[in-house]
């Protein structure tokens, strides 16, 4: 049985996102059992639910709250539950909530694993190959890394890609402004040289090719890797409002469209990050999955879906392995 917490009460939609969310779950997977934290009366959906447990809590952390401020909210929805997941002794959290709050608070919670100086967030990402997507991290849980902690981004993405996609043998790049050896900043250069000894480095690689599907993981520091997850996004909607103004323009063009609506549909599915799920911040002693903030009923499931798929394949064995 997996067990994973919820943070019902995280997030722009709040229960309106999470309680169809849970119930979709509850219904797709026999051997989930979860651990909602939230406001009781928002959550009379669930209280007749078998493998569920509720566990009320009376206030919301900000979305621009800080660390302190998050953890002397005691009575917090994300407070509550990241201690939930010590004591119900669970396999994971899931939270749509103050991502600073949520990163910090499992951080200090319920700390690293051993070896990890620095957690980090990742994501996989669509790519040109069908079916094939990219492990990329951190994608924001830091501003600033060292080139050590770039070497132990590159050994979990490995671990995540093995545990999530079955690849006994994935593949590496460290992003830079150029893939020639001696090419990105001061601490890339250094990561490149610890790196260059390591089963699956491949060398350097510039962001305009992360998403053309040679690689398997790549490694970014956190400043990075939240500018070019942000970017991907931005540039997503931006050729997605393009295509309908395209289209829109005359008669023949909405022709054009219903020749095309296959192909068209099959390019949406594939730019859609609701499908992708969460963030998983890596390097901790659980599965903590950050849903986008402004996650909807069908995002939410999906983070939680990477979490359960995670925690039945049992990431943090695998992980431990790994750094050791």
């Amino acid at each position: 049985m997996v067990k994973l917490v919820i943070d019902m009460m995280g997030g722009d939609n709040g229960v309106n996102a999470t309680v169809p969310a849970v119930k979709k779950l509850l219904n797709d997977f026999d051997d989930l059992f979860i651990v909602a934290v939230g406001e009781e009366d928002k959550l009379a959906e669930l209280k007749d639910e078998k493998n569920v447990k509720i566990i009320p809590s009376k206030t919301i952390v900000p979305m621009e709250c800080s660390v302190m401020q998050a953890m002397r909210m005691k009575d917090s929805s994300v407070n509550i539950a990241v201690n939930s997941v010590k004591n119900e002794q669970a396999d994971g959290i899931v939270s749509a909530g103050s991502t600073g709050a949520f990163l910090s608070l499992t951080t200090l919670i319920l700390k690293k694993l051993e070896g990890v100086d620095r957690p980090a967030l990742i994501s996989p990402f669509p790519t040109l190959i069908e079916n094939k997507y990219v492990v990329l991290l951190d994608i924001g849980a830091s501003n600033e890394n060292k080139a050590h902690e770039l070497v132990q981004f590159a050994k979990m993405g490995q671990a995540y890609c093995k545990v999530i996609y079955n690849n006994d043998n994935p593949n590496f790049y460290l992003a830079s402004n150029g893939a020639e050896e001696g090419k990105g900043s001061p601490v890339g250069q250094e990561a490149y040289t610890l790196m260059k000894e390591m089963k699956g480095f491949k060398g350097n690689i510039e962001a305009r090719y992360v998403l053309k599907g040679d690689a398997d993981v790549v490694v970014f520091d956190g400043y990075s890797g939240n500018i070019f997850l942000k970017s991907s996004e931005g540039m997503a909607k931006m050729m997605s409002s393009l295509m309908k103004d395209m289209f829109k323009t005359n008669i023949f063009s909405k022709i054009g469209y219903l020749l095309a609506k296959k192909g068209v549909k099959k390019m949406r599915d594939k730019m859609d990050y609701k499908k992708v799920g969460g963030a998983l911040l890596i390097g901790v002693n659980t599965i903590p999955v950050k849903a986008h903030g402004n996650s909807d009923a069908e995002s939410f499931y999906y983070s939680c879906l990477i979490a359960y798929r995670l925690a039945k394949k049992n990431l943090i064995k695998e992980l431990k392995e790994k750094l050791n």
